[in-house]
């Protein structure tokens, strides 16, 4: 029996559903109350109180040796800005609680270990996402479906080479999303990271050995379940937010896009170093089995080095293991006792809330939920439609339509790769620096000129200023791109939806950006195939300006603010919001263009200090 159910003062709320009128709408006091909640469900509960009901839980649980340190962490975990004022903490408790915050990385071995897993579980992903490139110069031959075919097949070709690079997109969108809670719930965070990393594994090897492209197209129909539930979307990420401490957990978040545009630029790597490995007797394509069979090795990592960590055994009722996990991953017990105490309060509270709700139709019937989920699903549908992926998975083809050979396009496409990791490292600093939209509004006319430039090259006679001028423009988007569409969309998604609706408003993200990944890596052969380059180029080039237009209009800032500050941002209605973008937009093109000396406009956003003090937000760009 839970301390939240067996104690009078908290309050129930058995009508915890939102009000909602005979037109959908849904009053703000109930949302307030609801995020409140789930905010901070220890907030104002006495401090004798608060101590008995640690004291209760862990008796409850058998962790009666360590009824002192829950009592300690449950008095940090209400409000832990205010550890110093607490007369229950020692001077040594204290300090353990200053040291974390004056030396936030100053964490135990196995939280290292771990991040190492998460960091291979994205470089897993970028990997099978980059060693395809470099194969679609040799199995589409070798499989009769050569897109520059002379004989009327080329169109066809074009779309069956989609198909077959399309496939693990295809399998993330028709199976991922059902498949993670199962499996999460019956075998764990590390039996299901253990699985999907040995599918990962040995479809990477399957793939390696097909003879035709119907058999190709399976075993990367397979790879998407290891895609899909494992290394990429869903588990790892929730087991390192799960296991990091709150003070390190936004930057592990940020690291995740580092590690995976790495590991990108690793299968582009593998591409090179097999490049030139002959065919042996009664093998053909060698090379190329190879580069898809490479991606398989960090998969292999994972699966012998998932079981090391610690385990999240809280979901399953078994507090003691669960806590010694925790101890892995901390300083201090009392460390571990107050984040075992808080972490199960949410549950119970999120239990409570839930209850007798439709939390996914009310991301469309819910106006507040409804403007988050719009600006969420513009985010992530831009970032396939503003076109890396196209050039991720088909670089190679792309540089050779440009007059490389066959390896000055595997190199041009590591440089690519090279920049696109480079890049995202900046993001972990300008990302909270100037902000999610003025980021998005900043490089989106920057990524639509960028593709134009690459596009238009196409049509210079001189053949060494084509190749420079190709590559340049790629090499410039992908610059643009790194510090902005890419990290921006998970992050903003994460923190756009109110906490009751969170994992569910993730996961619909999640199915956007899968199913449009499939799109995107489908349609492209044939794209390039009828429009030519410079088409495909100027197709991805408009959608990047929709995308600012969109953003403009209907992508609020969520830098740095409250919940309940969010949840005043997505209330203002859709049209108003836009009407004063619209109005905002010249305004700002002046003061920080054209450097002109303009009046302010009036502020769009008003919110209530901590103190009382009114903070503005005009929430136009330029502005925090």
């Amino acid at each position: 029996m839970s301390v939240l159910q067996d104690k009078p003062y908290i309050e129930k709320r058995e009508n915890a559903s939102v009000s909602i009128d005979e037109h959908g709408s849904a009053s703000k006091d109930s949302f307030r109350n609801l995020n409140a909640k789930l905010a901070n469900p220890l907030a104002h509960i006495p401090h004798e109180q608060l101590m008995e009901d640690a004291k209760l839980f862990a008796e409850a649980h058998g962790l009666e040796d360590l009824v002192v340190e829950f009592q300690k962490g449950a008095l940090v975990a209400q409000d832990p800005s205010q550890f110093e004022k607490l007369p229950q903490l020692d001077e040594e408790d204290k300090a353990i609680f200053r040291r974390e915050l004056t030396h936030k990385w100053d964490q135990p071995y196995m939280l290292y270990y771990l991040v190492i897993l998460c960091s291979m579980a994205a470089a897993v992903q970028g990997m099978d996402e980059s060693v395809i490139n470099g194969a679609n110069l040799f199995f589409a031959t070798q499989f009769g479906i050569d897109v520059k075919a002379t004989d009327g097949t080329a169109g066809k070709n074009q779309w069956l080479l989609g198909l077959v690079n399309s496939a693990p997109y295809l399998c993330c969108g028709i199976l991922g999303c059902w498949l993670t809670d199962p499996l999460n719930r019956f075998l764990g965070r590390r039996g299901t990271i253990f699985l999907t990393a040995l599918f990962s594994f040995l479809t990477c090897i399957w793939q390696g050995v097909t003879n035709s492209w119907e058999h190709l197209f399976v075993a990367r129909f397979v790879l998407g379940l290891g895609e899909s539930i494992g290394p990429k979307s869903s588990t790892v990420p929730v087991y390192a937010a799960e296991c990091a401490p709150p003070a390190i957990r936004g930057a592990l978040v940020m690291m995740w896009q580092t590690w995976t545009a790495f590991g990108i630029m690793i299968g582009t790597v593998m591409d090179l170093a097999f490049y030139k490995v002959p065919d042996p007797p009664n093998i053909t394509g060698l090379n190329w089995r190879l580069m898809l069979g490479s991606a398989g090795i960090p998969a292999l990592f994972i699966c012998l080095q998932v079981f090391f960590c610690p385990e999240r055994y809280i979901s399953k009722g078994r507090y003691r293991e669960a806590y010694h996990s925790l101890a892995r991953l901390r300083r201090h017990p009392i460390q571990a006792a107050r984040d075992l105490y808080y972490i199960h309060i949410l549950l119970e509270a999120e239990k409570d809330i839930i209850r007798n709700r439709n939390k996914f139709l009310e991301l469309f019937t819910v106006p507040r939920n409804r403007r988050a989920t719009l600006a969420s699903f513009i985010v992530m549908f831009m970032q396939q439609f503003c076109g890396i992926n196209a050039i991720a998975y088909y670089s190679s083809n792309i540089f050779s339509q440009a007059n490389f050979t066959n390896f000055q396009a595997l190199l041009a496409s590591w440089g690519f790769g090279m920049i696109n990791w480079i890049f995202a490292f900046p993001a972990i600093w300008t990302i909270d620096t100037f902000g999610r939209r003025n980021l998005l509004l900043t490089t989106f006319p920057l990524m639509a000129i960028f593709l134009l430039l690459a596009g238009f090259a196409f049509w210079i006679p001189d053949q060494k200023a084509q190749v420079g001028v190709v590559a340049l423009g790629i090499y410039l988007f992908s610059m643009a791109y790194s510090p902005g569409e890419g990290p921006v969309p998970f992050t903003y998604s994460a923190e756009a939806f109110p906490l009751y609706v969170r994992d569910i408003g993730m996961s619909f993200a999640t199915a956007v950006l899968w199913f449009f990944n499939f799109v995107v890596a489908i349609t492209f052969p044939r794209l390039i195939g009828a429009f030519r380059p410079q088409g495909a180029f100027g197709w991805f080039a408009g959608w990047n300006v929709i995308g600012f237009v969109a953003i403009l209009l209907f992508v609020p800032e969520t830098k740095a603010l409250s919940l309940e500050e969010l949840d005043q941002v997505f209330s203002v209605p859709t049209h108003t919001h836009a009407a004063y973008q619209l109005k905002a937009l010249p305004h700002n093109i002046k003061r920080y263009i054209f450097k002109m000396n303009v009046p302010d406009i009036p502020p769009l956003y008003e919110h209530e200090g901590a103190i009382g003090e009114k903070t503005y937000a005009p929430g136009g760009m330029g502005h925090a």
